[in-house]
């Protein structure tokens, strides 16, 4: 199975080439917690674990980094706004240590219940502040800093190719557009990498550096965390499209200036979930998170089915309806494992027939080209309809493409669950309400939807919209 992959860093269909056979450093940019991780924060840890699980799958071993930023980050990628940090602790009347740990916890509680692996190593950045003291020492000793009111600035002169990956040299930037306005910097393109003069009375995370008592700038974490896992060169580094431009390019600059050496060979980029007012934000506040999806009876598996109906490099749009019909479409898919099981199928990877391998072989070169998961998901039904394979063979294949999808196939159970509570029947008041919600949905009033939703909840009963209808089943 030879994976291709698209390189932001050239904007290049590329085969990948691990520095070493057989194995994959890969490096993640993982979560800053001081708040609760939306829907479409996961999107991203979603396709860095479906790009893990293909590279696995392809018989690579793995090695998967990812940050968490428990320090104080300010709201802005160029180093202006509020700290994040305080702001959030203020508002819980916690502290930002408190803070930090309350939402990691949270975050990889969501990891799980969305059946993503946990990275090999997870490294806070609160654990790594002497390796970003000990990698700015380094810029500073080649020649890439600069003080300024107290504060460390990567001169980003120094450094011919920044910007590269962003293209920014063919950029038309005027001073102060792609960033506030810092009048200490030489050039508007420069960035922090120590504070010592903070923008705040009272800053709580402080550390000693040479150059004072502060805090690290944001971008300097990961360059120095990655480098100290993974060394100065490695091959992969994921993260969301927003991170090109200021995150992603100021960590190439200082990580290859320090290292004086190309630093990561693919940089693999997924989109963003849109709602129809925009852009997913917990800075701007009104986000979705995973429990808000729980509390409204769905399976945590349903949104991980309707993010592998949309590619990673393209933009998916969240609907309450398009949520549906991933949860619809899962469900069918379990019911038919569960049927195959009763009957008594067997999984046997080593006794498949020529049709099977075919169809086998056409799912893993859809994975292979850039993890085309639309195109895999559509593999899983025409093969259900395909005549030419036997039961046994259907459930051998779509076991061994659930590595990769992780959907828990493979825990399904030959039990068919619930199927005598969905035929019962209901009191007069409870249809009424079934009734209700359904001309709410058919007239798009999806709020009131919703309110019908919570309240049946409350008394016992999950709606389940299906292609031919709702169905319900006691909680």
């Amino acid at each position: 199975m030879k994976v291709k992959l698209m390189n932001s860093d050239g904007r290049l269909l590329q085969d990948f080439l691990p520095l070493v056979e057989g194995q994959v450093g890969m490096y993640c940019c993982g979560p800053t917690v001081y708040n609760y991780a939306h829907i479409g924060n996961m999107r991203a840890y979603t396709f860095e674990d479906i790009l893990r699980r293909t590279l696995e799958y392809a018989g690579y071993k793995v090695n998967h980094v990812m940050n968490v930023t428990d320090v104080g980050h300010l709201t802005g990628d160029g180093d202006d706004g509020e700290d994040k940090m305080i702001k959030s602790a203020r508002e819980q009347g916690m502290t930002v240590w408190d803070i930090a740990q309350h939402f990691t916890d949270a975050f990889f509680k969501d990891s799980e219940r969305l059946n993503i692996k946990r990275p090999l190593q997870v490294c806070k950045a609160t654990d790594h502040i002497q390796d970003m003291i000990d990698m700015i020492k380094t810029l500073e000793d080649k020649g890439f800093t600069y003080v300024a009111d107290g504060n460390v600035y990567f001169n980003t002169a120094n450094f011919p190719e920044y910007g590269r990956m962003a293209n920014l040299e063919n950029q038309d930037l005027q001073h102060g557009a792609r960033v506030a306005v810092d009048e200490n910097k030489k050039n508007y393109t420069d960035f922090v990498l120590w504070f010592t003069n903070s923008k705040f009375e009272t800053q709580a995370m402080t550390w000693d550096s040479p150059w004072g008592k502060g805090y690290p700038g944001w971008h300097i974490e990961c360059s120095a965390m990655s480098c100290k896992y993974l060394g100065p060169h490695f091959d992969i580094h994921c993260g969301g499209v927003d991170h090109i431009p200021i995150h992603h390019t100021n960590e190439i600059a200082q990580s290859e200036a320090a290292n004086s050496c190309k630093w990561v060979n693919y940089w693999l980029h997924n989109e963003f979930i849109l709602m129809k007012s925009g852009k997913m934000s917990k800075s701007k506040g009104g986000f979705i998170t995973l429990q808000d999806l729980l509390h409204k009876g769905y399976d945590p598996l349903d949104y991980r089915y309707f993010l592998l109906g949309g590619h990673y490099r393209s933009q998916l749009v969240f609907s309450w309806e398009s949520l549906d019909a991933s949860r619809s479409a899962r469900e069918s898919l379990v019911r038919k494992i569960q049927v195959m099981k009763k009957d008594g199928a067997v999984p046997d990877l080593q006794a498949l027939s020529e049709e099977a391998k075919r169809v086998l072989n056409d799912f893993q070169d859809h994975m292979a080209a850039d993890l085309n998961t639309p195109r895999a998901l559509a593999d899983i039904w025409s093969l259900l309809k395909n005549r030419g394979l036997t039961a046994s063979e259907k459930l051998t294949l779509i076991l061994d493409m659930d590595r990769i999808l992780g959907l828990k196939l493979n825990e399904v159970s030959d039990e068919v669950a619930g199927e005598e509570e969905m035929t019962g029947s209901l009191d007069e008041e409870i249809n009424q309400l079934i009734q209700e919600r359904q001309e709410a949905r058919k007239n798009k009033d999806f709020s009131r939807s919703d309110e019908i939703r919570d309240q049946l909840l409350k008394q016992g009963i999950q709606i389940i919209d299906a292609p031919g209808g709702p169905k319900w089943k006691k909680n």
